[in-house]
């Protein structure tokens, strides 16, 4: 801009111009530029004036915008609500080497006492590392009443808003790039990041199994001692667990009364042909399909064709590695070629030395 070095010189123009966009929020940069003209005959161009007040936050759009409040909240007692997140933690083995993998953490604290309600590490970030550990969680300290996350793959989908559903558990979102809301669980992990993954880091990490044992020992005996435990929580059927954690997809029917589900293929009653049907299962297990119409029970799918015994979303254990034969394929090769071109074994010259000298003393 040709004239900034003009507000530059003369910084008590742009004191004015300031003055003039608070004192009406609505004034454009065109009038301001045209009252300095009038008020002290120098010309600053309308861009340069907005520029500069914007660079001040004084722009329209900013004095016109509301100011947002941000209240503190907290629940009124234990399992009101949980707060959920994810964790980059370390590479696993630690020190890093070739098949390390990067650790993620999923947490669940209590907004009202901290209470660190359970966490672990997986090696994928999924819906079903989040609905694993939400089990665990329920599993051992009772239903909540809210389940507060953010927008993540993890924490958006459909099968934990079912879980939810089926637990009567209400589940909110933050606001989409508002993490005002989220600031126990930052100082949380800026606890575990500094209490906990700098020790484990430091004497080195072998496996996620030893990296969670470890963990579960730190957050009972460590970072759950600085928390007080609530009242009884509300527990849930086993029966109503295990149909929560199901999953829930629907296909329609095809003409020969069969369901595709992942790359799989079911056969089901030949009256459901046509029909719009829900299937429900356990992502562990694909060999036992269960079949709704209309929310009522219309039998089982029987597998005909399976390619899949697990959904792919569900985290593999990885292969166990072969055992070291101990064969060096490229030495046997070297010594082949050494032996085809009449050379044999390597010559030690410095042992030969030795030995010539040896016998020219005793020739001597």
């Amino acid at each position: 801009m040709a004239d900034t070095g003009v507000v530059r010189a003369h910084p008590e123009l742009f004191a004015e111009a300031a003055a003039l966009r608070l004192e009406l929020p609505g004034r454009s940069a065109a009038q301001i530029a045209s009252i300095l003209y009038h008020r002290h005959g120098i010309h600053v161009a309308e861009r340069t004036i907005r520029a500069q007040l914007r660079r001040a936050g004084l722009h329209r759009e900013a004095l016109a915008a509301e100011p947002k409040a941000y209240g503190r909240y907290e629940a009124a007692r234990c399992n009101e609500r949980w707060i959920t997140d994810v964790l980059v933690g370390p590479w696993v083995p630690w020190p890093r080497r070739e098949g390390s993998v990067r650790a993620r953490l999923f947490l669940i604290v209590d907004d009202h006492s901290r209470l660190l309600v359970d966490g672990r590490f997986f090696a994928h970030e999924n819906a079903r590392a989040c609905q694993e550990l939400l089990r665990r969680a329920i599993t051992r300290r009772g239903v909540p009443d809210v389940l507060y996350c953010d927008n993540g793959a993890p924490f958006s989908n459909a099968w934990l808003a079912r879980t939810c559903g089926v637990l009567g558990i209400r589940l909110v979102h933050s606001q989409p790039y508002s993490p005002e809301g989220r600031g126990k669980q930052e100082r949380l992990n800026r606890y575990v990041r500094e209490a906990f993954l700098a020790e484990a880091t430091h004497q080195g990490i072998e496996s996620l199994d030893q990296l969670n044992d470890l963990f579960f020992a730190w957050a009972e005996q460590v970072a759950n001692r600085r928390v007080e435990a609530g009242g009884p929580p509300r527990q849930a059927d086993p029966g109503l667990l295990r149909e929560a954690f199901r999953w829930s997809v629907t296909r329609k029917v095809t003409r020969t009364a069969t369901v595709p589900l992942e790359g799989n293929a079911y056969a089901v009653d030949p009256a459901l042909v046509g029909r719009r049907v829900e299937l429900r299962y356990d992502p562990e297990d694909l060999t036992r399909i269960d079949v709704f119409l209309d929310g009522r029970p219309a039998g089982a799918a029987t597998p005909f064709i399976t390619r899949r015994h697990v959904h792919r979303a569900v985290p593999q254990a990885a292969r166990p590695g072969p055992d070291p034969t101990g064969i060096d394929y490229l030495g046997l090769v070297a010594a082949a070629h050494d032996e085809a071109a009449g050379t044999g074994a390597k010559i030690d010259f410095a042992r030969l030395a030795v030995s010539g000298a040896h016998g020219q003393e005793q020739q001597q």
